[in-house]
């Protein structure tokens, strides 16, 4: 219909004109205004846009307003949550099957069995992997979770944790042997190894303490505080044939794996030299930090503080900067969010944190955001906890599009996401040649931010079973 003859209409209804008026300007501007509010929260709680980019409907539920006029923490449907404890059991039941009778586990292997791997071992991630079976022990107990949970202990104790040469008799460390680890680098103990041997130690202490005794956990405590400086900080390894502490490399993780063996210490045998360790090395943390740009993703430096906030609450007596921490909280969470893929043109990656689909980086990540929420103050840091709520749930969704669903390896969580168009160069090669790996640790971190995210967002539920789709026999 051309304009003259709606003009001529017009003419003779004169009542239609507010009407056309209000089609032909107010309601492009009401849809204009639909859209943009879509696109702002096209990656909120509600939203079900694409498979790789939000949850299933159900997910969260909206959450209701509390006293203080500020929206409630989602939670998950009663369907969700089953879903999720199947999810974890399948990892739990990975790591088990991966763990022989002397309490080793295949560190590696391929879901492609053509390509061959390197051999080698880490006891770092081998502690971290006995404290993610422990968050799974308490979550849905297991005779085969508790049993592989001690042999892997009993490994540790026996193979690798020992006393420090030439200082107090009673010092423990997680030491790494080349024999082991294949490695062409002398015997060293990592400060990292101590301190996730400690959170390993801590966790199997409260299951049985003739696998764990308090005094090799003791021992370890007594290591960390011998390798931290005056100002917090730390030697990063100690190695006896280049003269003992070292600190010509630093590790990122290391301080706060220390700072949470030592919190998770102070738990069991409350000596005040273990808490004061623990907030000198994450008060020190903060300090050195509050000033840069760019901070690390240091989710252990997180975890640390969420014990440490957590002991207080429970009513120990601990003298900390507590806004000084917080706020060191949520310098990193910025940060954090800042690296989550939000544009790329393979939909699969969106909601990770590594624009080349790696899954541990988004693993990590996770744990550390998940820790945060209970960090940050509520009315403070209340719109940067509802984006991290955000970026968790698309975080939650990419781990579950990774995850190893059938077959052989169900509940494998491989390095990447999927391999990548190659461009022949070596690094790419490589890349999508390592896609495929699977290594204990990427497992282990996953399933401790499953964990963790069930229980933060899930209604009481206690069950597990086995489901799937992918097929890797």
């Amino acid at each position: 219909m051309n304009s003259t003859r709606i003009e001529s209409r017009l003419l003779r209804r004169p009542w239609l004109r507010p009407l056309t008026r209000f089609f032909m300007v107010a309601m492009p501007a009401l849809l204009m205004v639909f859209i943009i509010g879509k696109m702002l929260d096209v990656t909120g709680p509600d939203s079900t846009y694409a498979r790789a980019t939000s949850p299933a409907p159900g997910f969260y539920s909206s959450g209701a307003l509390n006293q203080s006029g500020v929206k409630s923490r989602p939670s998950m449907s009663a369907n969700e949550y089953q879903r999720r404890l199947e999810a974890i059991a399948k990892s739990a039941n990975f790591l088990v099957g991966m763990c022989d009778d002397t309490g080793l586990f295949t560190y590696k292997i391929n879901l492609d069995p053509d390509i061959k791997h390197d051999p080698g071992y880490n006891m770092l991630r081998h502690c971290g992997t006995i404290y993610a079976l422990s968050m799974h022990q308490d979550l849905s107990p297991s005779d085969e979770t508790f049993a592989v949970m001690l042999n892997a202990t009993r490994f540790l104790t026996s193979n690798s944790i020992d006393g420090v040469p030439g200082e107090s008799e009673t010092m423990r460390s997680v030491w790494s042997h080349p024999e082991l680890t294949h490695s062409t680098s002398p015997l060293q103990a990592k400060l990292g190894g101590s301190g996730l041997g400690l959170v390993a130690m801590c966790s199997v202490h409260v299951l049985d303490r003739k696998v764990a005794p308090l005094e090799t956990i003791q021992g370890l405590g007594e290591f960390i505080r011998f390798m931290q400086k005056p100002d917090g900080s730390f030697y990063s390894k100690y190695i006896p044939s280049q003269g003992g502490r070292q600190d010509k490399w630093t590790s990122l993780y290391y301080p706060g794996e220390a700072a949470l063996g030592l919190l998770m210490l102070y738990e069991i045998d409350p000596d005040p030299q273990w808490a004061q360790g623990a907030i000198s090395a994450l008060q020190y943390l903060a300090t050195s930090r509050e000033e840069l740009e760019t901070v690390p993703a240091d989710h252990w430096a997180l975890l640390a503080t969420a014990k440490l906030l957590a002991l207080a609450e429970k009513g120990a007596t601990l003298e900390f900067d507590r806004a000084h921490l917080v706020a060191h909280a949520a310098q990193v969470c910025e940060f954090i969010l800042s690296e989550q893929v939000s544009s790329t043109k393979y939909p699969l990656l969106m909601g990770g944190f590594a624009t080349d689909g790696r899954t541990t980086p988004t693993s990590t990540r996770l744990e550390g955001l998940l820790a945060a929420m209970d960090i940050l103050e509520s009315n403070e840091h209340r719109l940067l906890k509802r984006r991290m709520e955000r970026a968790i749930q698309q975080g939650i969704l990419f781990l579950s599009n990774a995850q190893v669903h059938r077959g052989r390896y169900s509940g494998a969580f491989p390095r990447a996401m999927m391999q990548l168009p190659s461009d022949d160069s070596s690094e790419m090669r490589n890349f999508n040649r390592r896609a495929t790996e699977v290594r204990i640790d990427y497992v282990q971190h996953a399933m401790s931010a499953m964990i963790q995210h069930l229980h933060l967002y899930g209604p009481t539920t206690t069950s597990a079973a086995h489901v799937g789709d992918q097929n890797y026999d």
